[in-house]
């Protein structure tokens, strides 16, 4: 799935009403009427929703492979090394900053790592101490969602 940076993906945009993005995706699978909900699709969207349920924000996880991963035009953002992600993307002319959990970039999107996934699940000849982090998953948003405190 490809992202739209500052704006979502081709099925839920921020700024759209929870009634056109559940009409598109039907009902969410955790958290429906609340301000974040799961929704089955492939990869799973989580959508964050303003109190007048307007999306604020929309995020993708990995599918560890399994499934369909996430994309910003050419370059695969999920499921892969962040510094890979980040180095193929910095190539590409994408600047942004540091977080305390992966990267923000100024075209409005963020890759990060929870940490939860080993290197070997990547790589095999990776040893129980490789630190790589992977990237598990994408937020969209726009570029002041990430830098505001």
């Amino acid at each position: 799935m490809n992202i739209i940076p500052g704006r979502g993906v081709a099925l839920v945009e921020i700024g759209d009403a929870r009634s056109e993005v559940e009409a598109r995706t039907g009902e969410p699978v955790h958290g429906p009427g609340r301000s974040k909900a799961v929704y089955r699709t492939d990869p799973a969207l989580v959508v964050s929703y303003l109190p007048d349920d307007t999306v604020e924000l929309v995020e993708l996880g990995h599918s560890a492979g399994a499934g369909t991963e996430v994309y910003l035009d050419d370059v695969r953002l999920t499921w892969q090394f962040l510094d890979d992600v980040v180095a193929e993307l910095t190539a590409l002319g994408h600047t942004g900053t540091e977080t305390d959990i992966g990267y923000a970039f100024r075209a409005g999107f963020a890759i990060w790592s929870m940490g939860s996934r080993h290197a070997s699940e990547l790589d095999p000849d990776a040893d129980e101490d490789d630190e790589r982090e992977i990237v598990e998953g994408v937020s969209v948003a726009p570029y002041a969602y990430f830098t505001d405190s």
